[in-house]
């Protein structure tokens, strides 16, 4: 039985959140576009409840509007290729602040009406199939709050709030690597085993993955420090100031902290592996790592059972930046491997694509399909501002193989 209280308890903490992170940026830079490949701020603010609302309902409950005008402009967001497809979707006609919140408080009364009283699981219904399109709506301005601290961290800092924050550094673990046995990887999901799930989790199959080695612990801005000495690009969030490496970290400029994961876009990724005379591990791959076991069995989480905690990682907004790579290890997997789930989300070798028996969902036919283009790449964990209720085996994020702005490491499988 659905917990009505629950749900909607879980929508208005996504509302606030969504409020506070959007009061980061200055008032001012509303109509800025820190990441020229996104919308402006002023996007954000409305599309989180016109989504809501034209999930649930207009579409799936079949209720009249609350503003056609705005719910079709605030109605999807972009993930062009390059500036000139970004520049294609370039506007100018976005409402004022005040227009956008007034249409927010409209459509937030919507959807908490609904979820108080209105039919919501409808087995007839597809969209309310198990609830499906309240779940969507829940995750999507989730992912949303991950994607806009995203656009938060380009803009430059006088234009932002200052938020402080403990930098803490340890001595970089030396590069090791650790053995994972021939087994089964279990990847995916069954639809009645999970509340719900993202169309591109389904269906689950077994893999069998042959004995490799891995990273025990994510590539450190300390190992790729030694990638650059030799000539190779900066990661995207370093910047180099009178001869040292310092890094854009998401409310200040710190000396880089080596025994933090370095983040990078999917490119740089392979780059720094072949350089290493490795590879990125595959989605399998990934999976056998950090929830298999030595017996044979296989775990919900790398650690085991218990459900996420911030002794397991760095995620659920316990802080904005990464930490260092061996700072939990109550997170741990069965094998010994570190950080597969936490401090940034994991680079995989793994093309974005469907699962036998995919098919697309009711709530939000386009969600995966739009990117199975053999150009986004498969990431899986989480990073540390990762909502608690996405950190679920099947889950799975993907990006464009250059995307240089998600809080992305990666780990090495010797080649």
């Amino acid at each position: 039985m659905l917990d009505r209280e629950r749900l909607a308890a879980w929508y208005r903490r996504n509302r606030r959140r969504t409020a506070g992170i959007l009061a980061l940026a200055a008032a001012d830079a509303y109509y800025e576009k820190p990441i020229p490949l996104r919308h402006p701020f002023a996007f954000y603010d409305g599309h989180m409840p016109a989504f809501s609302l034209l999930t649930l309902n207009r579409r799936a409950l079949r209720e009249g509007p609350v503003d056609e005008r705005l719910e079709r402009l605030f109605e999807r967001g972009i993930d062009p290729g390059s500036l000139d497809d970004a520049a294609r979707h370039e506007r100018r006609d976005w409402p004022t602040a005040a227009q956008t919140a007034a249409f927010g408080r409209a459509c937030d009364a919507r959807v908490l009406a609904a979820l108080a009283s209105a039919r919501i699981d409808d087995a007839s219904v597809p969209r309310l199939v198990g609830a499906q399109a309240v779940y969507t709506l829940l995750e999507h301005e989730q992912m949303h709050h991950e994607t806009l601290l995203y656009i938060v961290h380009q803009l430059a800092y006088d234009r932002k709030r200052f938020l402080a924050a403990q930098a803490r550094e340890t001595q970089p673990p030396p590069p090791e690597y650790v053995a994972v046995a021939a087994g089964i990887a279990t990847i995916g999901a069954d639809r009645a085993a999970i509340p719900f799930g993202w169309d591109n989790e389904f269906a689950r199959h077994e893999a069998y993955v042959p004995a490799f080695a891995i990273s025990r612990y994510p590539v450190t801005n300390g190992d790729y420090l030694d990638f650059v000495r030799d000539g190779a690009p900066p990661p995207p969030f370093w910047v180099e100031r009178d001869g040292r490496w310092r890094l854009r970290a998401a409310f200040e400029e710190l000396q880089l902290p080596l025994s933090w994961p370095v983040y990078t876009s999917h490119d740089q990724a392979e780059a720094y592996a072949r350089w290493r005379g490795a590879r990125l591990p595959t989605e399998a791959e990934y999976h056998r790592a950090a929830y298999g076991t030595r017996a044979g069995a296989e775990r919900p989480f790398p650690w085991g059972d218990d459900a996420p905690q911030p002794r397991h990682g760095n995620f659920n907004f316990e802080r904005y930046d990464p930490e260092p790579v061996d700072v939990h290890p109550a997170g741990a997997s069965d094998w010994g491997v570190h950080d597969m789930v936490g401090n940034g989300w994991e680079w995989t070798a793994t093309p974005f694509a469907p699962f036998a028996g995919f098919e697309a969902m009711a709530s939000y036919p386009p969600y995966s399909s739009d990117f199975f283009d053999g150009r986004h790449f498969v990431l899986k964990g989480a990073s540390p501002v990762t909502g608690r209720e996405l950190i679920r085996r099947s889950f799975r994020n993907w990006f464009y193989a250059d995307y240089p702005y998600a809080y992305a490491k990666f780990r090495c499988v010797a080649a």
